[in-house]
């Protein structure tokens, strides 16, 4: 037990550290690194499905040498320097349970993903940066998108207790290791839950973090609210040393949504909705995720960076802290991005524009692609099934995460592992050390815009 601990608690509605000062949390989350993502580096349907196709091309030996290069080179000293020269004083790292255990061997911990782990948290640590270890993708997938490693539509995790169970003794060996790390801020119990009873998240979060305190009583626990971080009805009355996490996207900023008109009090009414059991109840208010998506065309970016100064501003009156999604990536949303000179740009960029044309990518698609193709059929589920609404959102985007965000999806894998057949092995680590910090391309409004935040007075 660490009992001695000096790390960040919650005290009343402020997290504050061992002297009592307040600490407001603004950071970036570290998305595409120990949970990849199809937006990110530019593959199509989920990390575990992508893995096992380049694997066939690759070889099994050959596959994990170039994703384990890749991780290595995709967060670096570097990285950890440049984020604090920006002021960011906290990053969310997401990690996929895959990199802790797998599903042949279950409860069998694999030291190389705790060590990659602590690695990162010690260099974040070095340049005074807080890790939130959030917990992105877990066995069965406890949402129904994507960013959870699901191949499906449906989250398993709330079905199977084996699944649950699974993730909470990660959890009790995670508190184990990191107890007493004063850089370590918290542990983010799991990402934008979506629970579609909302009877079953309550309950394993509350048996979660009594296990997690008998192995760590001293750090903080962030809750995400069910169905993708915005209701937190589930929970009942806040459990002390917790923040209650919300996530806050703005459809005006989306490819699918806009352009944003400067309708300040639209994103403040957005704001104190998913925020109202926080504020209700007394407890810290932390925007665990939110951000717009930029095109490189300034006439549509330059709305996208109003609407994400506004939304700082605003969460600045309230005492929010935020961690904005997402650092790097090929160029969708990152603070930086692989640059389209880089050998992963120059040999994917085709590909990656086929995926936008047809849609592909749930993250990055307008909703309006191939027309022609899906509006007939919207129609004809709107006409032959008009009492249908699905969880979590509604019977078009539905339909839209059926035939474009899957079925398209996981028909174009094939086509992206064929990239790799005849690569040698200084090709692979080309592709891979695109992703480093060196071969990035900074997004110069996007960074001065958060160093102008993260520097403010509050």
């Amino acid at each position: 037990m660490a009992r001695n601990f000096q790390g960040l608690r919650v005290q009343g509605d402020a997290i504050v550290d061992p002297s009592g000062t307040p600490v407001i949390l603004r950071g970036v989350g570290l998305g595409g690194w120990m949970n990849m993502e199809n937006f990110i580096t530019g593959y199509p349907a989920n990390e575990s499905a992508m893995r096992e196709a380049v694997g066939a091309v690759l070889g099994r030996e050959r596959a994990d040498a170039f994703f384990e290069r890749l991780l290595d080179r995709f967060f670096t000293r570097e990285d950890a320097a440049f984020l604090a020269g920006l002021g960011v004083n906290c990053v969310r790292l997401p990690i996929n349970q895959r990199h802790f255990e797998s599903d042949a061997e279950p409860f069998k911990w694999l030291s190389r993903g705790f060590d990659r782990l602590a690695g990162v948290i010690e260099l974040l640590g070095a340049h005074g940066i807080y890790s939130v270890i959030d917990l992105h993708a877990v066995p069965g997938s406890q949402n129904q998108h994507w960013h959870s490693d699901n191949a499906t539509h449906e989250a398993a995790f709330w079905k199977h207790p084996h699944f649950m169970e699974r993730a909470t003794a990660l959890w009790v060996e995670l508190a184990l290791r990191f107890a007493g790390n004063p850089w370590v801020a918290g542990y983010n119990l799991l990402n934008e839950p979506a629970d579609p009873t909302g009877a079953v998240v309550g309950p394993w979060h509350t048996r979660t973090v009594a296990a997690v305190r008998e192995a760590d009583p001293d750090h903080i626990v962030f809750l995400d609210g069910n169905t993708y971080s915005t209701d937190f009805s589930s929970f009942g009355d806040p459990v002390p040393n917790a923040v209650y996490a919300c996530h806050d996207y703005a459809r005006d900023g989306m490819a699918f949504g806009g352009p944003y008109e400067g309708d300040r009090g639209k994103l403040e009414a957005t704001f104190l909705k998913r925020t109202a059991y926080q504020r209700q109840t007394g407890t810290p208010i932390w925007v665990g995720e939110f951000g717009p998506v930029y095109t490189g065309v300034p006439e549509l970016d330059e709305p996208r960076y109003a609407l994400l100064q506004d939304q700082l501003a605003l969460y600045a009156s309230y005492g929010a802290g935020w961690s904005l999604w997402t650092y790097k990536d090929v160029g969708l949303q990152g603070l930086v991005y692989a640059s389209p000179s880089s050998f992963y740009l120059r040999l994917f960029g085709e590909f990656m524009g086929k995926k936008a044309r047809l849609g592909v990518d749930s993250w990055g698609s307008t909703d309006r692609e191939q027309a022609d193709v899906m509006e007939p059929l919207h129609a004809l589920i709107a006409r032959e099934f008009p009492a249908w609404e699905p969880y979590p959102w509604d019977a078009r985007s539905t339909t839209d995460d059926l035939v474009r965000h899957l079925l398209f999806a996981q028909a174009m894998l094939p086509e992206y592992a064929a990239y790799f057949r005849g690569l040698d092995d200084d090709g692979l680590d080309a592709l891979a050390d695109s992703f480093s910090l060196a071969a990035c391309v900074r997004r110069d409004q996007l960074c001065d815009i958060v160093t102008s935040a993260t520097y403010a007075i509050s």
